[in-house]
């Protein structure tokens, strides 16, 4: 295989129904694209999203980061409620400008039973410098779609 499996509008459906506690009209992640093996994410900016000193949180990118491996994952294999993360480990590399985030995301490996990612983080117009480096990893249940 090697195409998405699953659409945006695919994705946004299945992840408002499963996740309606994150995945809202008004959410501030967001599908930009999806191909097999890979997602890009943009997360809007919001004030919420700051920490003292004036730049967006390490849990804000660290979300963005799971939610973008998540996606590059249902996209290439379908949709799997529970597959789930097992490790995720981050570099922050610079201060975020106070604006969007794009979070691109390609998986190195993906297995029947785990999938390995990562993700580069840039702020939005600014994609020569990475604000911060993800690597993860994925637990994907035995009785996944299609298998």
């Amino acid at each position: 295989m090697s195409h998405a499996v699953m659409t945006i509008a695919q994705l946004n459906t299945f992840l408002a129904r499963d996740f309606p506690q994150v995945f809202t009209p008004d959410s501030a992640f967001s599908i930009v694209s999806v191909g097999y093996r890979e997602s890009v994410m943009r997360c809007r900016f919001d004030q919420r999203h700051l920490r003292p000193g004036g730049t967006i949180s390490g849990p804000t990118m660290m979300t963005l980061a799971d939610v973008g491996l998540y996606i590059a994952i249902l996209a290439s294999i379908g949709p799997v409620a529970m597959a789930v993360t097992t490790n995720l480990n981050i570099n922050f590399l610079s201060k975020p400008a106070p604006r969007d985030l794009i979070a691109r995301t390609k998986l190195l490996r993906l297995g029947r039973r785990l999938a390995v990612g990562e993700v580069s983080i840039y702020s939005d117009g600014e994609e020569e410098d990475m604000v911060a480096h993800v690597t993860g990893t994925y637990a994907i249940p035995q009785e996944r779609a299609g298998a």
